[in-house]
């Protein structure tokens, strides 16, 4: 082992460069190394990956590898969550630790334990409350559900584990995405004035002692900055151009955007109906740029037609700060006997963490 590189080193090499580095280091590393990449990220480091999903799939992905290094191209929720399902036995690497999410960053341990404190100034919310984080939330908010009887969602399995959680307790405490919560509460037939809005710089979150006792769902004020981008005026200048135009979207999206969408699913729900549609098919699509962009590549020779929902560019900044220089850095040390940025929940965590994460795999299986 030699001293570790310093990233100021590689932030002045070029990308082919990188290029030429990261491939040199997987060559070396070869079985011992699994690098994952979120749909998200962007084309230059996306091209590496061994494996490419969605941060569900990646954690179960990681779970099931026999490499030793794991470097998560994404962010740091989703590194975390490979931390934990593989039990701290594979070293999980984040190639850039400044690479988060703005909308797991709404929803943090203390305010959502003042939330809990403040509901229960009214009801018993280990009684009355089941308390649901969407996976795109820190480790210690997913240990808050294990500790609490709650459990962990995806945006494939929102419906599933919503249903699991009504059958258990009257309400639910949804965080840190409003709008994954509401979409796919209203798709159950939940009435939108069952659903509030819990604005955490607000005492009690702004809400009345009846709007929380009449609350089915009770929605954590976040939200995804990318996907907000979307509106419905959008929508509208599509179809009056492409009237036989189909439009699918995230359910991270607005209310109305969701609404007034085709399909509405999960990241691999939108590349799986894409790319089973019929030749002709012309899409508009509301989530990530660099993903719908890939998307738009790929079906092109079928006579597909994919189209980004926003006319500005809107792409996951903090995804992005991912970029191959960073990667060849970690892959370089590596191969010289160092690790850095490893990601490592602790045990205390990460053991209510994992109780949360397993309950949503049995619930929805």
């Amino acid at each position: 082992m030699s001293a570790a590189l310093k990233i100021d080193e590689f932030n002045l090499l070029d990308d082919g460069e990188c290029d030429a580095r990261i491939v040199a280091a997987k060559n070396i590393l070869g079985k011992r190394l699994a690098i994952l990449g979120h749909h998200y990220q962007r084309n230059e480091v996306f091209k590496h990956a061994d494996f490419t999903g969605d941060s569900l799939k990646l954690s179960q992905l990681a779970a099931t590898t026999d490499a030793e290094f794991i470097i998560f191209c994404g962010v740091h929720f989703m590194a975390e969550v490979a931390d934990i399902v593989t039990d701290g036995k594979r070293t999980v690497i984040l190639p850039d630790l400044a690479a988060g999410c703005s909308m797991a960053d709404m929803a943090n341990l203390v305010k959502v334990k003042k939330c809990w404190e403040e509901i229960s100034q009214i009801l018993d919310p280990d009684e009355k409350v089941t308390p649901v984080t969407y996976i795109n939330s820190a480790a210690d908010l997913k240990a808050f559900c294990g500790n609490h009887g709650g459990i962990v969602c995806t945006s494939s399995n929102a419906r599933g584990v919503l249903e699991w959680s009504f059958s258990r307790r009257e309400k639910v405490l949804f965080f840190p995405d409003q709008h994954l919560g509401r979409n796919t509460g209203v798709r159950m037939g939940i009435p939108l004035e069952q659903m509030v809005t819990w604005d955490f710089m607000k005492p009690r979150g702004g809400l009345t002692d009846d709007e929380i006792r009449n609350a089915k769902m009770i929605l954590w004020k976040g939200f995804c900055s990318v996907h907000q981008m979307f509106q419905a005026s959008h929508i509208n200048n599509f179809r009056k151009q492409f009237p036989e135009g189909k439009v699918i979207s995230h359910p991270e999206n607005n209310y109305e955007v969701v609404q007034m969408s085709d399909v509405v699913g999960s990241t691999e729900t939108i590349l799986r109906t894409v790319r089973a549609s019929a030749p002709g098919t012309h899409w508009l699509v509301g989530t990530e740029l660099n993903l719908v962009n890939r998307l738009a590549d790929e079906v092109k020779s079928k006579n597909i037609t994919v189209q980004f929902m926003s006319p500005t560019v809107c792409m996951c900044s903090t995804m992005f700060r991912t970029d191959p220089q960073h990667l060849a850095w970690v892959l370089d040390n590596l191969v010289a006997g160092n690790v850095v940025n490893r990601i490592r929940v602790p045990s205390e965590i990460a053991k209510p963490a994992r109780a949360a994460l397993n309950l949503m795999l049995e619930v929805v299986d």
